[in-house]
């Protein structure tokens, strides 16, 4: 394997709040970013992202990278899942709709009956048919449909493909065949066979690859898109969603190996030895980078209502002339929280600023509740915000639970795993499983991307992902694991009880506020 320092391999992250890139040298090591803050905006009912904004985005994050003449192997990653339809000449058709949405349930639940197999509100594929229920003009124009990292992978490479992973948020895989499901593209085609549309499916979705084979290079019209920032011929790994990403830089890419990123939405991935035995409507069945089938328990909702809470507590302590700055607060406010009772004192948080799939919640109404016999105070308050960002998972955890879906180990990364021990400690609660930190926990899917590249990079002949990552990536790699505390686990259990009961409340308050 080549390993040497002077060449690099960059990963292109476009967050759901930044936009980020990270270089890693022959060893693997992260030793240069960039980045670019951006977020969603609500117009005419649609979650969105101008597209103009992610190039301005990805120049600002490309241009902090340093050594960019070092780089020798690239690849984007996004948000996963999502709709953007674009025409012949890749003209966008309609406002990007993002993951956020919560507007297909018809086409979801229509899909999930006809294939026997889950499909998310927030797939493209239940997009693109709920666009079809609604005759939509734009879906007669109809020439692609793609994901937000196969939209950049195809302006900079020329190439209209994506990862496996990435593929298997759009429509269900085939992981015998590696491919989209032939039966199920069938049971599609006939299904809106009498809507006199100009395509069938398959001409309209990206190609599929797997990690490791070539997905084209940086075109000259792809590097003026960044202004010349990098420079031509540059090869890409095959584009892939922000699960696929982590599942790399967790190392979780084999059999019984799962992980959880959390940050502002929070999904685990468990890959699988065996298929589920029932549909479940809270479980996404998607894929490795490599095609190997994972159970996924995707929750749109994580640390946005908790990032408010620490802006208003902030806000306080500069009323009485404090100045923390904000890894401070949340340093400060994390640990405080260990101080707290195992079941929150009876003080319950529902954290939904969005709608929840894993629940049935079109919408989201933050909300903090208590009986006058609840203990409140700021360590079981903030206890029960950290619950609050993984409650919903664990629902869809218990679920894999009773399926007997073996987890050997679960590693954690993302935003709120940044502050040692705390996430750590109820995630481990929350899963009753061990849960493994690694030092590069903060960095998630630009990290993941850059291995992924340098794999396509540096693998030797027919070597596999698992392989590389166990052998070249993570050997050695320091890490920390935490036990689930037996008392934690029973806290965690009352208070996803009585979690669950202020669900209901939670659904009224969407109904009437």
């Amino acid at each position: 394997m080549l390993n040497t320092d002077s060449k690099l391999a960059l990963g292109i992250e476009l967050g759901s709040t930044r936009i980020k890139a990270v270089g890693i040298d022959g060893s693997h090591v992260p030793v240069t970013s960039g980045d670019y803050t951006w977020q969603s905006t609500y117009e005419n009912g649609i979650w969105t992202y101008d597209l103009a904004e992610v190039w301005k985005g990805l120049k600002t994050a490309v241009s902090g990278v340093e050594r960019r003449e070092d780089i020798a192997a690239m690849g984007i990653s996004a948000m996963m899942h999502g709709y953007l339809a674009f025409d012949r000449d890749w003209n966008l058709l309609v406002p990007f709709r993002t993951w956020q949405n919560t507007i297909t349930a018809q086409a979801a639940e229509e899909l999930t009956a006809l294939f026997g197999f889950n499909i998310p509100q927030r797939w493209s594929i239940a997009h693109l048919y709920q666009a079809i229920l609604n005759e939509e003009p734009h879906v007669y124009k109809i020439a692609h449909i793609t994901t937000l990292a196969g939209y950049v992978h195809y302006m900079l490479t020329g190439e209209n493909v994506i990862g496996i992973g990435e593929a298997s948020g759009m429509f269900p895989i085939d992981s015998e065949g590696l491919c989209y499901d032939a039966e199920m593209v069938k049971k599609f085609n006939h299904l809106v066979s009498d809507r006199n549309l100009p395509w069938r499916l398959l001409d309209i979705l990206p190609g599929v690859l797997l990690a490791g084979q070539p997905a084209g290079k940086l075109t000259a019209q792809g590097a003026a898109l960044l202004d010349n920032l990098l420079a031509p011929c540059i090869p890409f790994a095959p584009a892939e969603g922000d699960a696929g990403t982590g599942m790399a830089a967790t190392n979780s890419v084999a059999p019984r190996t799962g992980n959880v990123s959390a940050g502002t939405s929070i999904f685990s991935m468990v890959v699988l030895e065996h298929p589920l035995k029932k549909v479940h409507e809270e479980i996404d069945v998607v894929t490795t980078p490599t095609g190997k089938a994972v159970a996924m328990v995707h929750c749109n909702n994580c640390t946005n209502d908790t990032n408010a809470w620490v802006g208003v507590l902030g806000e306080t302590a500069r009323l009485f002339g404090g100045t923390p700055s904000a890894g401070d607060l949340y340093t400060q406010l994390y640990e405080k929280s260990l101080e707290g009772d195992p079941d929150c004192g009876g003080v319950l948080v529902c954290n939904y600023m969005a709608g929840e799939g894993v629940t049935h919640m079109d919408a989201g109404r933050p909300m903090v509740v208590r009986t006058p016999e609840s203990k409140f105070t700021l360590a079981n308050f903030f206890r029960a915000q950290l619950y609050s960002t993984m409650s919903t998972l664990k629902i869809g955890m218990d679920i894999l639970a009773e399926e007997r879906v073996a987890i050997d180990s679960l590693t954690g990364h993302g935003g709120l795993f940044k502050t040692p021990v705390v996430g750590q400690k109820y995630m481990a609660a929350a899963c009753n499983a061990p849960v493994t930190c690694m030092e590069t926990a903060g960095e998630g899917g630009p990290y993941g991307m850059a291995l992924l590249a340098a794999y396509m990079l540096h693998k030797a002949p027919g070597e596999t992902l698992e392989n590389y990552l166990n052998t070249h990536v993570f050997a050695g790699v320091s890490g920390t694991t935490l036990a689930p505390d037996p008392a934690d686990v029973d806290g965690f259990n009352d208070y996803i009880r009585r979690y669950r009961q202020l669900l209901e409340v939670e659904r009224k308050a969407v109904e009437i506020i």
